[in-house]
């Protein structure tokens, strides 16, 4: 849209979502205009936070438009880091799981979660090392 003197107006929504800060689920809703989140504000609404949010749910904007936010993954390829797709990134990683696991046993191989994912996301994490990778080193650290 074009406004006054030729300036562009760029319009701004609110667009409903989870908060990604930690696990526990508080509604939020983010200001958005084009592709940056200019505010978060807490879902009055929703069952698990009933209008209210953390100081870090608060300013989550910025993190997530931060300029040091890595926008690809990165494997480390001869000692430096190197930009990767996501599918080449995933294999990568699990040939390095399995690389270890069958070269010094499955207890050689830890899994840390997190409380910044949801409890499926940990679940499934704790289900790889188990099941696929045989080990039962699997540790969280709810200290943020």
């Amino acid at each position: 849209m074009s406004g006054a003197k030729g300036e562009v107006k760029v319009e701004t929504k609110m667009v409903p979502s989870i908060c990604s800060y930690c696990g526990t689920g508080c509604g939020v809703l983010y200001q958005v205009s084009g592709n940056e989140i200019l505010a978060t504000w807490p879902m009055d609404s929703h069952p698990v936070n009933q209008g209210k949010i953390c100081v870090k749910g608060w300013n989550l904007h910025h993190v997530a438009n931060s300029f040091m936010r890595l926008k690809d993954p990165l494997v480390r390829l001869n000692g430096s880091f190197k930009r990767a797709t996501w599918k080449k990134a995933i294999e990568y990683t699990a040939q390095r799981f399995m690389e270890t696991r069958d070269k010094y046993g499955p207890d050689s191989v830890g899994v840390l979660v997190s409380a910044k994912v949801t409890n499926e996301e940990n679940y499934l994490a704790q289900k790889m090392a188990r099941a696929i990778i045989g080990t039962n080193n699997v540790d969280h650290c709810a200290r943020l």
